[in-house]
Parts: C-alpha cells; structure tokens; sequence
C-alpha cells in the first residue's frame, strides 16, 4: 500500500517540512523547509547544533563594536547557517524570517531581507533558493512587492489569516503565502466552545477560499497552508499548492495508508463565481477590511507577539555566550 505522504504528493501537493531539525527533514524528503525564530530556538537547544551556533558567535564577535550588534549579528548568521544546512538535503528553497519586531516597518523588513540574502550569498547560495518570510502586515505586504519588484528576492508571507492579506499579498507579487489554518481552528474553538470536523474546519475553509481565489482570477502566487492541529486539515487540503507539515504529523501521514483524494481542484476553481477585489494602492480600505476580520486581527497580532519573544529569548542565548 501507498502511504498517505505520498498518496498527499501525488494529488499535486508540494510537501513542505515545518522544521528546524535536520534529521526529521532528511527523513520525509520534503521539496522545501521552512523555519521560524520558534522553530529555530526549539533546534538551537540541543546539543547536535552548537557547531552551528558557535560559527554564528564567531561571525558577531567580528562584526559588531557593542554587544547588542554583536548579538544581532550571531542571530543572523545562525538563521542563515541554519539554512544551509537545510538546503543540503532539501532540493528546493529554504524561508527564512526577518525580525518580528519589523512587521510595521517596511524600510526595516527590506534592509534586513538583504542583508540575510547577502549572507547567503556570501557563502555561496543563491538568492534564488531562499524564500524571504514577513509578517502579512501592510507594511510587511508593501516590503515584499518592494524585494520582488527592485531585488528579485522571493517573498513567503506568514501569519496569514484573511482574505484580503492574500488579495493584497497576489496584488503585491509575492512568490507564496503561508494561511495557518491550525492558528484558525484555535481562536473558533476558543470563541465557540465547540470541535470542528475537518471538513468544516474554518482555518481549512479560508485556505480553500483563498486558493480558490488565486485559481479564479489567475494569481501566479503560491497557497502554502502552514500551522496544523491535526492529519485530517491536511487532508482536506490535498491537491493545494504546497502545504508545510510538522515533523509529528509528518510521521502520522508517513505511516498511515488512509486514502487522500484531491479535494483541492485550480481547474473546477475557474470556473466559480467569485467577485475580484483590490487593495493594491489602497491601504484605507485594506486595513478597514481586514479590521473587519476579529479573529484574523487577534490572531496576526498574537503571532508577531509570540514570534518576536522566541527571537528574544534566542538573542538572549546568544548574548549569554558572548558574554561568557
């Protein structure tokens, strides 16, 4: 029999890895990987990384006059480090993330995108194989037009709950989103004091929504659903572009021999009526959309929140063996 995994591949769907941790990504022999400052600081923690960590604290030692720009520096190149290694066992693309605390700062989001692509390329990795992620902010949006308009830097646009953040991301050029279904169910089940089948799984019916979307109006960026609770959500997803999967439901697809029939179709996609919106130069309407949306407002927010503290606690690592 034909294990889910590859039943899940073969409806179309590019499998993506949610991990920082080499070993689980060599294991699933996924297209790509993506990473995250949370993800990142879980893998920094054991004891098979600190060859990484101590290149990293090499280069910040050399490129910071204050500690606090020696620290910065060390992060840097351990994300980039990190993507590396990555890279030598997937074929594809690596995402890497710029700062939290940059998701309302264009200029900021699109300084530290370069210098990241800089640090690749300064060890011989080419732009090309990097996904650039930022937070699903305006700003964050309006930065990733910027990098792939002027730089050619390929953009993944996280914390992406709503319609109108993926309108805006396509309208922007970004290469590909990342809707995170799982953060989704969360605030429903919180909200409504009840479980969701897969099938009727809000955080499911908003990434089908915005595929739908691209796939009607002929959108060209990619639909990643990220952030699951469970095997089921996936499912339910199977023939969307990509999805990125934990390495623990990784294993849960990877040993069960459930069928997984297509459910997501660009072909039958074209032909639904769904109204074309813009928010391309209009940052009034976006925001008052978006605002419309509680849980994608409380959720976005709640993510920069979370992600900007693992990064802390990151440099905080970081800022103790400099220190030492």
């Amino acid at each position: 029999m034909v294990s889910s995994l590859d039943q899940l591949k073969a409806t179309g769907t590019t499998v993506v890895c949610d991990s920082g941790d080499f070993a689980t990504i060599h294991k699933y022999k996924p297209q790509d990987a993506t990473t995250n400052p949370s993800l990142i600081l879980a893998a920094a923690k054991k004891p098979e990384y600190a060859k990484l960590i101590d290149t990293a604290l090499e280069y910040g030692k050399s490129h910071g006059s204050t500690i606090d720009e020696q620290v910065d520096a060390s992060l840097d190149r351990l994300l980039v480090e990190f993507g590396k290694e990555i890279l030598n066992i997937v074929p594809g693309r690596v995402s890497t993330e710029v700062d939290a605390r940059f998701s309302f700062d264009k200029q900021a989001s699109i300084n530290k995108a370069l210098h990241i692509i800089e640090l690749y390329e300064s060890i011989g990795i080419s732009k090309d194989r990097i996904l650039i992620k930022i937070a699903s902010t305006w700003e964050g949006i309006q930065a990733a037009r910027e990098l792939q308009s002027k730089h050619g830097i390929n953009c993944n646009l996280t914390l992406m709950f709503s319609l109108p953040q993926a309108i805006a991301a396509a309208e922007a050029g970004a290469f590909l989103i990342s809707p995170f279904v799982g953060r989704i169910l969360d605030w429903h089940k919180a909200a409504h004091k009840r479980d969701f089948s897969a099938s009727e799984d809000p955080g499911v019916e908003s990434v089908r929504n915005i595929f739908n979307y691209y796939k009607k109006h002929g959108y060209k960026t990619i639909v990643m659903g990220a952030s699951f609770r469970n095997t089921g959500e996936i499912t339910e997803l199977a023939g969307c572009d990509y999805l990125t999967i934990s390495p623990n439901l990784l294993e849960e697809l990877y040993n069960s021999e459930a069928a997984v029939p297509q459910k997501l179709d660009a072909a039958g996609a074209s032909a639904l009526n769904i109204e074309k919106k813009s928010y391309i130069d209009d940052e009034a309407e976006f925001r008052f959309a978006f605002n419309e949306d509680q849980m994608a407002t409380e959720k976005l927010s709640d993510g920069i929140r979370k992600f900007a503290a693992d990064a802390l606690t990151l440099k905080g690592i970081l800022k103790a063996k400099l220190s030492a």
